[in-house]
């Protein structure tokens, strides 16, 4: 069993797929496609919580599965009775509650680091840095900061994670990259307050950092 984070309809949700619902169950993916397609839910509820998506088979085949929330999950395995499903569907509920207080704390830690970036872009535009910079200070000051924590500028963080720029470099950090970077952030924002000028604060920061990231 696997309760795991994805996008169903217009946020982020705990989910599991169908397939691992299959497998858990004892039941043909099929049945349990059937299943889904067959419940007598409004149009809103199956769009919040059954995500249609793809998976590839054996054959090389592109073939439908769903990514179902916690609320889908428990209108599916409603019908799913006796003793080994009972426990299945305990197991299943105590995944969906550890895996749903971890998004919260992503997502209480994602407003923390746009106030964060939203203090050091006001900070940025209140000096005279970001017209110095043609309003590329942000930046230059984020790619500055990359560099001295990881080695690797935004662009270079892209290819490392295999991510397009329409994603988000920071999605790919973990707990304590994250940290690192909003600290540093915070600091410079103290520091352009200041007067201090990029070069000023580049070298600052390459000299006192003293815990990079590999």
């Amino acid at each position: 069993m696997l309760v795991e984070i994805s996008k169903v309809g217009k946020q982020e949700a705990s989910v599991v797929s169908s397939l691992d619902i299959a497998e858990t169950f004892g039941k043909e993916h099929f049945h349990v496609l059937r299943d889904i397609r067959e419940l007598e839910c409004s149009v809103e509820f199956r769009q919040s919580n059954f995500g249609l998506s793809y998976y590839v088979n054996e054959q090389n085949k592109n073939q439908p599965m769903y990514y179902v929330t916690r609320d889908g999950f428990t209108i599916l395995a409603m019908g799913y009775t006796g003793e080994k499903a009972m426990r299945f569907k305990e197991a299943y509920i105590k995944q969906f509650n550890a895996m749903e207080r971890a998004l919260q704390g992503k997502l209480v830690e994602r407003e923390k680091g746009i106030a964060v970036r939203n203090s050091l872009t006001k900070a940025l535009q209140q000096s005279t840095e970001n017209d110095r910079m043609h309003g590329h200070a942000y930046s230059t000051y984020t790619n500055c900061i990359y560099k001295v924590l990881f080695g690797m500028n935004a662009n270079q963080l892209r290819e490392h994670f295999k991510i397009s720029k329409k994603d988000s470099i920071r999605d790919c950090f973990s707990a304590e990259e994250l940290s690192m970077v909003q600290s540093m952030e915070r600091m410079i924002s103290g520091l352009v307050d200041c007067g201090w000028g990029y070069e000023q604060i580049k070298t600052f920061i390459s000299e006192n950092n003293v815990k990079k990231i590999a």
